[in-house]
């Protein structure tokens, strides 16, 4: 989510609205945020009913976390690329950009 705030101004730059969710409570994200010296973009609480989104998003797992996914979500509500990697991995930004860019 920190390279995502990094780089906010190029996805602006692509009409693309970024937006962080996870099964986390509202204060937890707001703590984390505030870690970070602020995120300037939606964090969605998929906190309860517990996992309801990314349930549906189909990356939460049995013990009740979601994976790491990147989603990308035209303006018609279709979704155009589906990125999951381990959580400990940093996914790469020009990955994302390369298809938002193509989606222009």
């Amino acid at each position: 989510m920190p390279s995502y705030e990094k780089e906010i101004q190029r996805f602006e730059g692509l009409n693309t609205q970024v937006v962080g969710v996870s099964v986390d409570s509202v204060p937890s994200h707001d703590a984390w945020q505030k870690s970070l010296g602020g995120i300037s973009f939606p964090l969605c609480s998929d906190f309860y009913p517990h996992g309801e989104v990314t349930d549906k998003y189909g990356i939460l797992r049995a013990e009740g976390i979601s994976e790491r996914a990147l989603f990308v979500v035209d303006k018609e509500g279709i979704i155009r690329f589906i990125d999951v990697h381990p959580i400990e991995k940093q996914p790469n930004n020009e990955e994302i950009f390369a298809v938002l860019e193509k989606l222009q």
